[in-house]
């Protein structure tokens, strides 16, 4: 069998950075397609309101597709060599096809009502657009399923930064549509949908390019004489399934997150006004999260040199403050005027609301980079377990805010901000405390 070596860098400022930055570009960038579309969809028939139902649409695809969430994961830790590659791409296509077809059915009738009319309170017309999205968005989910393999290739080869193109490509798709799709009279949620849709097509397409040449170069690629001596991939498969089970499980648990604001807000005074902010803000703080959070792979990639080597901790809280930048800037008179006022098309009465609740969420990134440190951490150590308890925390933390501030009557906007702050404390805290007793445990 061919050999080959893992990259195994050293930390230091210069190499994390290197690394960690277009990630964080991705990351950020990821996100910020979808407050792009958001111009196209509330300059539709039903203006802010359809930004609500084309959003949770899209937030129930985006739970059934956090089923997969610990795919990448699972390919950082086995996709490195060639029959873990093998073995992992297998995996990803087994879950994909069975999670798109939960998708369908739960698009359909009755469940769509249940969701949609039942659990979120949508009127009959804004239920329609939301079980719509989340039918047609198959086609979307799919492609980010697909993407999960060419990428873990790349990051596995320290070249985070040509998935980063990959992502800007996508980006610069979304935004030409945004500008030009309003321009043609093409609004609403579904063209919003047909615009976010086309760019991850791109990104996709871009992704396997790029992963190509390093798929080549998969070391222990077998040849025919060693055939009987490999390991059997349908085992292997298992292994990967086994370590990916308990993420899954608790990706699901996270994106109930979501989905249990939507409820809870959904009940409180005004709750249009109040997931109309919830929705654009959410919109500008998300991209900032997800950057923070791809300090997991910047984990698993430089893990600790030492014991006590808490180097990559402080370089999170500092890139989590730089982060903080972002959504700071949008709770300003001129830009988040501008960006609320103008392009969401929120009504001028909760502008003000919004740039407020902006501004408090300049602090979540410091908490999600911390956050993301741990659980690469945990995943390091293949402890998947201690990564799904921390993601019961966020839930339960979640449910446990909202159930208190509700019948306070706190401001539905002000519910939301205050249980996704408290979630991710939640979950550093859980998997310090679960890594930290099963170390204690194996001392002598």
């Amino acid at each position: 069998m061919q050999s080959g070596a893992a990259i195994e860098p050293k930390f230091s400022v210069g190499s994390v950075t290197r690394f960690y930055v277009p990630l964080l570009l991705q990351g950020f960038s990821q996100s910020l397609a979808y407050p792009l579309v958001a111009g196209i969809v509330t300059h539709g028939e039903f203006g802010v309101d359809a930004l609500t139902a084309f959003s949770q649409g899209q937030m129930v695809m985006f739970m059934i597709g956090a089923i997969g969430g610990g795919l990448v994961t699972t390919g950082l830790v086995f996709a490195k060599t060639w029959m873990g590659y093998v073995a992992f791409k297998r995996l990803n296509t087994l879950m994909m096809s069975a999670l798109l077809a939960v998708q369908c059915v739960v698009a359909l009738p009755p469940f769509s009502g249940w969701i949609f009319s039942g659990l979120f309170n949508l009127p009959p017309e804004l239920a329609h657009i939301a079980s719509r999205t989340l039918l047609f968005g198959v086609l979307m989910n799919g492609f980010f399923f697909l993407r999960n393999v060419p990428m873990v290739v790349l990051f596995d080869n320290l070249e985070s930064a040509k998935a980063n193109y990959a992502t800007f490509l996508r980006l610069a798709v979304t935004f030409a549509l945004a500008v030009a799709f309003p321009r043609m009279g093409l609004v609403g949620p579904w063209w919003g949908l047909a615009a976010l849709t086309f760019g991850v097509g791109v990104e996709l397409a871009a992704t396997w390019l790029f992963a190509r040449p390093y798929v080549a170069r998969l070391p222990n690629k077998p040849r025919a004489e060693d055939a009987r001596s490999l390991p059997s991939i349908p085992r292997l498969t298992l292994e990967q399934f086994r370590f990916t089970l308990p993420l899954s499980l608790g990706g699901f648990l996270l994106m109930l997150s979501p989905v249990a604001i939507a409820a809870f807000v959904g009940r409180t005074v005004d709750p249009k006004d109040m997931l109309a902010v919830h929705y654009v803000t959410i919109g500008v703080a998300n991209p900032v999260a997800f950057a923070a959070l791809r300090m997991q792979t910047v984990a698993i990639k430089f893990p600790p040199e030492y014991a006590g080597d808490r180097r990559l901790l402080s370089y999170a809280v500092v890139a989590g403050l730089l982060l903080g930048v972002v959504p700071l800037v949008f709770s300003t008179p001129l830009v988040g005027g501008w960006y609320f006022g103008t392009y969401q098309n929120v009504p001028p009465r909760l502008v003000a609301t919004a740039r407020l609740a902006i501004g408090i969420y300049s602090f979540i990134a410091v908490i999600h980079a911390v956050r993301a440190r741990v659980e690469g951490l945990a995943a390091l150590a293949k402890r998947p377990k201690a990564i799904m308890a921390g993601q019961i925390a966020y839930t339960a933390s979640l449910f446990t805010v909202c159930s208190i501030l509700l019948p306070l009557g706190v401001p539905g906007w002000a519910m939301a901000v205050t249980a996704i702050f408290v979630a991710p404390i939640c979950v550093t805290a859980t998997i310090y405390a679960v890594l930290m007793v099963k170390r204690s445990n194996t001392c002598p």
